[in-house]
């Protein structure tokens, strides 16, 4: 059986990861007011890459300034982020990393009290965050230039040096908004059954890859169910099939806990990564994140046919997690962490604090 300390090479652009241990996106809340990255954010992701993670990526990222989701996001938006970025993926490269940028939109998660602006979505929903009322219903034309804008935001981290960028499609942000039959109520072609809902997933990939370089990794991170927007299991292995054709380099499965069966078929004895690795494994690489601890975490994931892991709050508890997945026996500590420990491990106070939202991280 494969072992997560062995390295893994994507088909398509040649693209190695040392290992199999991938840093998932995590909310810092550490970036500057205009979406540069802080000093803070920076440390953090290079504490990640001195740590022994072979693939190292972002925290999500606004692709326009009116999709921001929370204070302190970083942005892709602007071309005033490309040093940034640029000094980030320079970084990572040297610590022998890949790098990613997650890219996403906050859709009706894109709070009017941030963004100065009513937030849109695939159909007018209930805004989820704060108090802002009711999203809008996304116009054709602004369809279209959404699309555009995920397209030009990977030519910006394709133009700073990162490896490939990762398109947010989980969490109820707005692609997962076009995904969710609860809030994609549209009648046209962005609409309808899960074929016309992954419309614009599907448009943006297509955009993206005008844009960027041959050799540059396109991957998608998708929630397997996410029921309180209409996101089902079915749906989801029918997109993972559809992203396949589409030929992206990797489907990255937010599963929140990869030991667990899906929702709607608690009976079943096959755990979520297990449903998708018997639809498409072999197609595409699978990455699944969902808590993983332990190295023997891992390599039951790997064994329910992940080809890498992700890890992101274990990896905000220890700096260098993956640098002991060659050791079978590695069980870290569990939280709770103390402050003290946490900012060891790179963690700015805004972050630390950030962790409390997490019941029982923070001592």
């Amino acid at each position: 059986m494969t072992a997560p300390d062995e390295s893994f090479k994507f088909s398509r652009t040649g693209a190695v990861s040392k290992n199999r241990a991938v840093l998932a996106a995590m909310t810092n809340k550490q970036s500057n007011v205009d979406g540069t990255l802080s000093e803070d954010e920076i440390n953090w992701l290079l504490r990640r890459a001195d740590g022994g993670f072979g693939i190292v990526t972002t925290a999500a990222s606004h692709v326009t300034a009116s999709g921001q989701g929370w204070e302190g996001e970083m942005g892709v938006w602007g071309d005033h982020h490309i040093d940034g970025l640029t000094r980030l993926a320079d970084e990572i490269r040297k610590r022998d990393a890949l790098s990613l940028a997650q890219i996403f939109h906050g859709g009706m998660r894109a709070p009017e009290e941030i963004t100065g602006v009513q937030p849109i979505s695939a159909s007018e929903n209930p805004c989820s965050e704060a108090e802002c009322g009711h999203s809008r219903e996304a116009t054709q034309e602004e369809i279209e230039d959404l699309i555009s804008s995920f397209g030009d935001a990977a030519a910006r981290c394709a133009q700073a040096g990162f490896d490939g960028v990762e398109l947010h499609g989980a969490h109820g942000y707005l692609i997962c908004q076009f995904l969710g039959e609860l809030t994609n109520r549209r009648e046209d072609k962005w609409g309808g059954d899960i074929e016309s809902r992954s419309r614009f997933l599907l448009r943006i990939l297509e955009d993206v890859r005008l844009k960027v370089p041959e050799d540059f990794l396109i991957g998608v991170r998708i929630s397997p169910e996410y029921t309180k927007i209409g996101v089902r299991i079915d749906d989801s292995l029918a997109l993972s099939e559809k992203l396949v054709e589409s030929g992206i380099d990797f489907l990255h499965i937010s599963c929140w806990d990869c030991f667990r069966p899906p929702s709607e078929f608690p009976e079943d004895s096959r755990m979520l990564t297990e449903w998708f690795s018997q639809r498409i494994g072999g197609a595409i690489p699978i990455i699944s994140t969902g808590a993983i601890w332990s190295t023997s975490d891992a390599q039951a994931v790997m064994g329910h046919g992940a080809d890498l892991v992700g890890v992101a709050r274990a990896a905000v508890g220890h700096a260098d997690w993956a640098s002991h997945v060659h050791n079978p026996e590695y069980e870290p500590e569990g939280p709770p962490f103390t402050p003290q420990h946490l900012r060891e491990q790179g963690l700015s106070n805004t972050f630390v604090e950030y962790m409390r939202n997490w019941k029982g991280f923070v001592e």
